[in-house]
């Protein structure tokens, strides 16, 4: 037993070395939002979906930094709002979607999230503040799926 505890430590403490890509690439471009939403996006949103990443400190703890990092490629890769310029019209409706299905549904963002992050948990306030603010005819419609 004791032997088997000492190597579990040698791993814990030999996986702290192996490196993990916690970058935040440049913006290209930002996603028009009121600063009410914005602030919503920021705190909810940004941190996997956006190339703003703010690292917390578990995010260099192995194993829980392959986890974070992991989720925020994942996430980058689904949304981005640091390049939202990179999406057609098409595109950016179709997001613009399923950010509502989400947030609607709970699924975002993640309960894992929120539990560490609890400003970043939605209440039903703000999810109609973001319906409103993505459904068609909206003064923001025009930016938010041609600029």
């Amino acid at each position: 037993m004791k032997k088997l505890l000492v190597l579990l430590v040698v791993v814990l403490i030999g996986i702290q070395f192996i490196p993990v890509e916690r970058t935040n690439p440049p913006v290209s471009w930002d996603i028009a939002a009121p600063e009410n939403i914005a602030s919503i996006l920021r705190t909810s949103c940004y941190d996997c979906h956006s190339n703003e990443t703010n690292w917390p400190w578990y995010s260099y703890v192995a194993p829980v930094s392959f986890m974070v990092a992991g989720d925020v490629k994942d996430a980058r890769k689904r949304l981005n709002f640091s390049e939202w310029d990179k999406y057609d019209g098409s595109e950016r409706q179709k997001l613009l979607e399923e950010i509502i299905e989400e947030v609607e549904k709970e699924d975002m963002p993640l309960t894992m999230y929120t539990f560490t992050h609890p400003n970043a948990k939605l209440d039903p306030y703000r999810i109609n503040l973001l319906k409103d603010w993505v459904k068609p005819g909206s003064s923001y419609e025009k930016s938010l799926r041609y600029d």
